[in-house]
């Protein structure tokens, strides 16, 4: 299992200089990309998370669970009191098996489920082993995505954009068709757009309509499943130190300066998202339905 740095969390600290700033070294890895093969290591809360029972007994499955922001989600929500299931691609499984030591080496229900969800198949199908082998299904974070960049628009097949649209929203409109029968009132939806979604990079072309996809779709289906008493929001992340970035979702000249041009001068780590997709599962946040909510170290949502 991969080492990772022990500090207070709480502890007042700097917001610039509490995570690694660039320059970063060029580290090409091919998709998807593996978090332990990234320097730095990004922070997922192995050590820093620290639960307070905010979400016991609750039943969650993570889309994306293995790494990055997906796996901060998933830390930060088991030792909330969750039983999780995360879904990662097979090419993932040593991540995935990294969080899954972790955190059933700490006493908690974590179960693994490879499979790719642009199959439509197995979205359904990893939805019915979540309620099945979790006893329910009280919190969906759509978290798994992908992120290659292309220079040009001639640079950019179809098959690249389709499958960009596949894994990022027709995934989620599976996943959430396949759920919400099985939610309860007071169950939540949680998905993943992007500061992309409003200030879309020239070199992602199919990458930030699918952020902006998944805006409008969490505030629609926010309206319908109201009517459930269930709430739906997404996290809106700006640049964060996750395996998308080498592996293809920047060139390796912008990986170097990554984060630079935020205001806090640094790329976010997945664990400073990982408060905010735990608030909008929880019962404290049950006004809220609806909403996109930034992370993005100060590159402001309009």
């Amino acid at each position: 299992m991969a080492k990772h740095a022990t500090y207070d969390p709480y502890a007042m600290r700097d917001p610039r200089t509490q995570y690694p700033q660039p320059d970063f070294s060029k580290q090409p890895q091919p998709a998807p990309g593996l978090a332990a093969d990234m320097v730095p290591k990004p922070d997922h809360g192995e050590t820093s998370y620290r639960g307070n029972g905010r979400l016991k007994g609750r039943k969650a499955l993570v889309a994306g669970g293995d790494s990055g922001i997906g796996r901060a989600a998933a830390i930060a929500f088991a030792r909330e009191g969750a039983s999780v299931m995360i879904n990662y691609l097979p090419e993932e499984q040593e991540d995935a098996d990294d969080v899954i030591a972790l955190l059933t080496g700490e006493g908690h229900t974590v179960i693994g489920v490879p499979g790719d969800l642009k199959d439509e198949a197995f979205c359904k199908q990893l939805v019915a082993r979540a309620v099945k082998d979790l006893g329910g299904l009280d919190i969906l974070a759509n978290v798994a995505g992908r992120q290659q960049f292309a220079k040009s628009i001639a640079e950019l097949d179809s098959a690249a954009f389709q499958a960009t649209f596949q894994t990022n929203v027709f995934a989620l409109f599976w996943l959430c068709k396949a759920a919400l029968p099985h939610m309860p009132p007071g169950a939540a939806i949680v998905n993943t757009a992007s500061i992309q979604a409003y200030e879309p990079s020239d070199i992602l072309l199919d990458y930030a309509p699918t952020k902006a996809a998944i805006v409008a779709f969490t505030k629609a289906l926010a309206k319908q499943a109201a009517e459930k008493g269930i709430r739906v929001n997404a996290v809106a992340p700006g640049p964060v130190w996750t395996p998308l970035q080498p592996s293809g979702g920047q060139p390796q000249e912008k990986l170097v300066e990554f984060g630079k041009n935020v205001p806090l001068k640094r790329p976010g780590q997945p664990v400073e998202c990982a408060p905010v997709y735990v608030l909008l599962a929880s019962q404290e946040a049950s006004f809220i339905t609806g909403e996109t909510y930034g992370v993005t170290g100060g590159h402001m949502l309009p």
